[in-house]
């Protein structure tokens, strides 16, 4: 299975993945990304890949378990 997940050590609250792919991310009170509750295996959403990509950090890890 696939899974996607934000290190929340290089996370530097850009805000990129929730505009890209605001089903599976979202920001918490600080305004740092987070995977949604359930959302972890990227819900078939084509876009968590550009959202990978469009991390200016690249704190999103998407990987095969």
């Amino acid at each position: 299975m696939t899974r996607v997940s934000i290190d929340s050590d290089l996370c530097i609250a850009s805000g990129q993945c929730l505009l890209t792919a605001p089903a599976v991310f979202d920001s918490d009170e600080d305004g740092f990304g987070v995977v949604r509750a359930g959302s972890e295996d990227g819900r078939g959403d084509p876009m968590v890949k550009e959202a990978v990509r469009a991390c200016p950090v690249q704190a999103i890890v998407w990987a095969q378990e």
